[in-house]
């Protein structure tokens, strides 16, 4: 049995001539939130990838650090091909630092490809922790933050949207979503009927901005709010987890509409009722039961 790939990590001080990727936390918003490690690391590395190159000196020019290293672009459009080169970069003694337009790269932004194939090569990655939407979200959110699942983007087409909330109506962890501002108000309307009207939930927008905002209110709430604005900036909805009902038993109201879409989806119901029970423990026959009530009605 061959043993798990370990990859190197190195602390802020590498093995002279020794290469390493470096992860950059840039600021999510508040350009006064960057680090002094990644300014110190945007002013020595050899080689600064990032997402927006552009974004990149404006940050630098705040912050007044002068990039003396080479600049290259890493974004979704170039990742597949440019990351053999930082690779390369790496494995010839070069420090890469990575960094995105806000926030920790590879969380949903580029990154997990470079991180996966310098940890294939064998080669030391590292990160300079900072500012994360997520986690700043989940904590202004005033909602239970001990169990959480960050879900990025919901899907934009409604049909992928409402099948995707109606898989997660059972979902106990506290749930974090990524959104653009033009769809906040039909995934918000989405979620108010997927997880229901009365599940509590909050919209932080402009996080760590100077017009930031947090509304907390059930689901039903806060689509009509967003229904009756125009939402702007970035935001993150957080949605609280499923609970339980009276007796322990879980929303099978939710489970039902899940098997429904799943059906509506191509599934067989039979197939459909047999893969929720069993994530969810609810018996595969009563659900089967309910779905075919829930049909005839």
């Amino acid at each position: 049995m061959s043993s798990p790939s370990t990859t190197p990590t190195t602390g802020p001080d590498p093995e002279p001539g020794g290469g390493r990727l470096v992860l950059g936390c840039t600021p999510i918003g508040n350009a006064g939130d960057a680090s002094p490690r990644l300014v110190a690391a945007l002013a020595s590395a050899d080689v600064v990838a990032a997402e927006d190159t552009r974004r990149l000196h404006r940050l630098c020019a705040t912050l007044g650090v002068t990039i003396t290293g080479r600049v290259t672009s890493y974004h979704e459009h170039n990742e597949q091909t440019r990351t053999p080169e930082l690779v390369a970069a790496v494995e010839a003694g070069s420090t890469v630092l990575l960094v995105t337009d806000a926030g920790m790269p590879s969380v949903s932004d580029p990154g997990y490809r470079l991180v996966h194939a310098c940890g294939e090569a064998g080669l030391p990655v590292t990160a300079l922790p900072g500012p994360s939407a997520v986690l700043t979200a989940l904590a202004l959110s005033g909602l239970p933050s001990d169990r959480f699942a960050f879900e990025g983007f919901a899907p934009r087409k409604p049909g992928e949207r409402a099948k995707l909330f109606a898989e997660l109506a059972a979902e106990r962890r506290t749930l974090v979503f990524f959104e653009s501002p033009h769809r906040t108000a039909a995934t918000l309307q989405a979620m108010a009927e997927g997880f229901g009207a009365d599940r509590p939930a909050a919209v932080c927008r402009e996080l760590t901005k100077t017009y930031e905002e947090v509304v907390r209110a059930p689901l039903g709430e806060l689509a009509g709010w967003a229904a009756e604005r125009e939402v702007r900036g970035e935001v993150c909805l957080v949605v609280s987890g499923a609970v339980a009902a009276t007796g322990g038993d879980v929303d099978t109201d939710a489970l039902v509409r899940e098997v429904l879409l799943r059906v509506a989806d191509g599934e067989r119901l039979k197939e459909a009722a047999a893969a929720v029970a069993e994530r969810s423990g609810v018996a595969k026959r009563e659900l089967y039961d309910l779905a075919v009530r829930r049909r005839a009605q």
